[in-house]
């Protein structure tokens, strides 16, 4: 799990860091800044928390509902990209052009318009210039993207750091003020385990005080079987169903903000594992994928595996000189999301409806509008 940053010293820059983020707040919510809405349903995908909350499975989520029933884009920053301004994902664009989480959805709906621009208003404003049809937008991680006003607000905070409990940076891990989540129409407790019994429900959703005007929900990762990186490498080796113990070994490679989850989850089927973990969006080199095999070598399990995420394969992939029996063993492990209660159904209506009727006027909640101040 990402270690909360709680050095004392760094305290009195936390107060200070909140003071600027609330006057910018309040420069918005008064109008002295303006935000651009859009005559397009907007959706909004985000937290403000650092670390992982989920914000790409939820997104992938939204695609896969809305694109049954609506022509849909989907809008990212492309963190760490090497590119500027407006840039449409292709079949042969890398990571380096459009960063890794919208390669990642690119690859996985290679239908849905995919683009990336850091001015999110200007980005929104050519999709609909270009692609007239589109009706509707999903912005990934714009919740403090306030130069624009998306019509639908999600905001997700991970079960086991929960935004309520923590601080804002650099001593805690906020980007705004805790009371700013009253800028979403919908709050999902993300990563929440599946046997969360209804006590415990009460008692969070009481924590969280969600206003009146606000949906909450909660959602689990649900593990998927896993999948070669190099779908054209020989494989000589069959993936273990992942559920029982085995005497395979596996070595796990993440780049991702919490990777302890999926580390407990492969524990369950392999008794022997070595976990190599980089940061957040990591870069890897040469020498890394060095270490991945000596670390694959040393597994004294007479069968080894060597496993990732999703977003990571993304990366690895553009690796040409991964040879085997290094190639063979590269499996990454999908992930979605389940909705816990049975709320699914409601999740799904509420967001099909709005997209659905405020074609002509993306603000889903006038509640939720009069309550900014």
């Amino acid at each position: 799990m990402m270690k909360k940053r709680n050095n004392i010293l760094l305290y009195p820059f936390s107060v200070i860091y909140g003071m600027i983020t609330d006057i910018r707040n309040f420069l918005y919510n008064t109008g002295v800044f303006k935000s651009k809405e859009f005559r397009i349903p907007v959706i909004c995908v985000g937290n403000i928390t650092v670390g992982g909350t989920g914000k790409t499975p939820h997104t992938e989520y939204l695609i896969e509902l809305l694109q049954e029933h609506f022509k849909i884009a989907v809008l990212s920053r492309g963190y760490k990209r090497k590119t500027r301004g407006f840039v449409v994902a292709e079949k042969s664009s890398g990571v380096k052009e459009i960063g890794d989480e919208p390669k990642q959805m690119s690859m996985k709906f290679p239908d849905v318009l995919m683009v990336v621009d850091r001015n999110r208003v200007d980005g929104v404003n050519e999709i609909m210039e270009t692609w007239p049809q589109t009706e509707a937008v999903i912005l990934d991680d714009g919740f403090q993207h306030r130069k624009i006003k998306p019509g639908f607000s999600i905001l997700l905070t991970d079960f086991s750091r929960l935004m309520i409990k923590d601080s804002m940076l650099p001593y805690g891990n906020l980007r705004e003020h805790i009371d700013n989540k009253r800028r979403a129409d919908i709050i999902i407790v993300s990563k929440s385990p599946r046997n969360l019994n209804p006590m415990q429900r009460r008692i969070m959703v009481k924590d969280i005080g969600k206003a009146p005007y606000q949906h909450l929900y909660f959602t689990s990762v649900n593990y998927k079987d896993p999948v070669p990186v190099f779908g054209d490498a020989d494989i000589s080796r069959r993936c273990p169903v992942m559920s029982d113990k085995n005497e395979g070994g596996a070595v796990l490679v993440t780049g991702i903000a919490n990777a302890d989850p999926l580390k407990e989850h492969l524990l369950l089927t392999f008794p022997e594992i070595k976990h190599l973990s980089y940061p957040d969006h990591y870069n890897f080199r040469d020498a890394d994928i060095k270490s991945i095999l000596t670390a694959f070598e040393e597994l004294k399990a007479p069968v080894k595996y060597v496993f990732t995420t999703e977003k990571d394969a993304v990366r690895l992939r553009e690796f040409t000189n991964i040879a085997e029996p290094l190639k063979s063993a590269l499996f990454y492990i999908p992930i979605g999301i389940n909705f816990l209660n049975d709320d699914k159904e409601e999740f799904d209506k509420i967001i099909i409806d709005y997209v659905r009727k405020n074609k002509g006027n993306n603000r889903f909640s006038k509640v939720k509008g009069n309550k900014q101040t």
